[in-house]
């Protein structure tokens, strides 16, 4: 996969169209890659691998040279793969030759300077186009529901192949197997064009420039700026007007005020909290603050040395514990542990939890009881 990225790339497109500034803004920060980034990237990797050794392509095992590399990513790429050869075997049914495409760079400077990104999986057909994004992140659930990212991606791809096949749909769907999310959406091609020309071309201009106005909202996530920009910090600060009363003093309007920005707000408090770690560390000082040392737990140091030790005692130094189910279902294979162990496997009622009138799950009465095990 390419290893540059745009300044208006398709995976930051919703953050630079809601907040125009902010692409050149984040420029003058340096790419802090985490973790979870870095896992993501091998996910992606492996499951391009299992994809194409499905489609008969030569393809290079990159197990062996994943640090990340776990039983959950096997399953989830697994899974990855199987919902792409649907997407296929759906396209061969009504077109003869559709083109399948992983990994593909697509280009949408078009309507974005500079603009492209990589697509996970493009499926071309008459009628048709398909873009499969897949998702290994399990913090937050994404929406294929007017999604900016697989929009460019689908303009990117129209830019290819419009002319070729004669499409009139575009279908989106974004596989996120840790959150237990396959989200879809489709709208006609027209309309993705008129969004592209009234909507994307003019902020991707603004963006380009560095123009426009700041605005705050869930985008902010990955900004580069995120720890500092100060119109992040005045539209999270509002809530001060409440004086932090109590919640019976509230009324209801207020309350629902504070739960529409609570979540926004408790991720501003957390990137302030992690910059100014990062920043002490490096010699910066806060008035009223220190560097300490944390509090850690004993660990082993020498697993083998511990292991012989503990047996010349007669003691036995490990306990046995029962596999999860999908590392059963991983052992067994999907089809035997359907048949074996699908009795003894349920699934108990999640926990009541407030989310906003946008999400798609059922709301529940107020006599909802947790079911106990």
């Amino acid at each position: 996969m390419p290893s540059v990225h745009a300044l208006l790339s398709a995976s930051s497109a919703s953050r630079w169209i809601h907040c125009t500034p902010s692409a050149r803004l984040g420029e003058n920060y340096d790419d802090q890659p985490s973790e979870y980034a870095a896992e993501g990237t091998e996910a992606h990797a492996l499951g391009e691998y299992k994809v194409l050794k499905s489609l008969k392509r030569k393809a290079t095992n990159p197990t062996k040279k994943l640090k990340y590399f776990s039983e959950e990513m096997d399953v989830c790429t697994d899974g990855y793969r199987d919902i792409v050869m649907e997407l296929v075997m759906e396209a061969k049914e009504f077109c003869n030759d559709p083109q399948v495409l992983i990994e593909q760079r697509v280009n949408f400077s078009r309507w974005v300077p500079e603009g492209f990104g990589t697509a996970d999986a493009l499926i071309v057909a008459d009628g048709i186009l398909t873009i499969c994004d897949y998702k290994h992140g399990k913090g937050v659930a994404v929406d294929a529901t007017d999604n900016a990212q697989l929009k460019c991606y689908a303009l990117g791809a129209l830019d290819m192949f419009d002319g070729i096949y004669d499409i009139s749909t575009v279908r989106m769907i974004i596989y996120q197997p840790r959150r237990e999310n396959i989200s879809e959406f489709q709208m006609s091609k027209d309309d993705l064009y008129k969004w592209a020309e009234e909507e994307l071309k003019p902020k991707a201009e603004l963006a380009y420039k560095g123009e426009g106005e700041f605005s705050c909202g869930a985008w902010c996530r990955f900004c580069r700026a995120k720890h500092e920009c100060r119109a992040r910090a005045e539209a999270n600060l509002t809530l001060t007007k409440l004086d932090f009363q109590l919640p019976p003093t509230l009324t209801d309007a207020e309350v629902a005020y504070v739960l529409d920005k609570a979540d926004e707000l408790v991720a501003w408090v957390s990137d302030i909290k992690e910059y100014a770690l990062k920043a002490a560390l490096a010699g910066k000082s806060f008035q009223g603050w220190k560097l300490v040392e944390g509090r850690s737990n004993r660990k082993i140091s020498d697993e083998a040395a511990v292991i012989e030790a503990v047996s010349k005692e007669g003691k036995d130094p490990f306990e046995k514990k029962l596999l999860g189910v999908t590392a059963l279902e991983k052992l067994l294979g999907k089809s035997r542990f359907n048949e074996i162990l699908g009795q003894y496997v349920v699934k108990p009622q999640g926990k009541p939890t407030l989310v906003p009138e946008s999400d798609k799950r059922e709301p529940i009465g107020s006599d909802f009881k947790e079911e106990k095990l």
